[in-house]
């Protein structure tokens, strides 16, 4: 009885330790959010390798720039590459997202789905743009080695 009673004085003291680290916005290896987290950061220091590190292989991702869809083993880095020369093109720069608190943070066994509002600023030409009402949907799976993005799509807000 006694041991029943420290086992779940302790697991919800963990819990109640896990919830103040993710509300302060540390990572947690069992958070999804937290490898969601990583990948942004990393666009947003310009680290596609960064972004590549967060990502199984092969993944995909969907985005509102064409061609769309990139898949396979580097489908990060050639995401990327395809945002800076589109960014080129149209004088784009200073990509910055801010994520806001999760709309969805679904585990099911080594399966996540995460949905999260965004907003994106960048530079057009010199001048600062936002991009508000954005969706980052992400699909994880859990490996041997933590939670990795399978798949993502960006669903583009309002500029204004």
């Amino acid at each position: 009885m006694v041991k029943s009673i420290i086992a779940i004085g302790t697991a919800v003291l963990l819990s109640a330790t896990v919830a103040m680290a993710q509300q302060r916005g540390y990572a947690v290896a069992d958070d999804p959010m937290a490898a969601v987290r990583k990948y942004v950061d990393a666009f947003n220091q310009g680290d596609a390798a960064g972004m590549a590190t967060t990502f199984a292989v092969p993944g995909s991702i969907l985005d509102g720039m064409a061609p769309h869809v990139w898949q396979g083993p580097t489908a990060t880095q050639d995401w990327y590459r395809d945002v800076l020369v589109e960014g080129e093109q149209h004088g784009a720069s200073d990509y910055f997202i801010t994520l806001g608190e999760p709309l969805h943070n679904n585990v099911t066994g080594d399966s996540a789905y995460v949905v999260v509002p965004a907003t994106m600023t960048f530079k057009v030409r010199g001048q600062q743009v936002t991009q508000s009402g954005a969706v980052f949907t992400v699909a994880l799976r859990k490996l041997a080695e933590g939670w990795r993005i399978a798949a993502w799509a960006w669903a583009k807000g309002t500029p204004r």
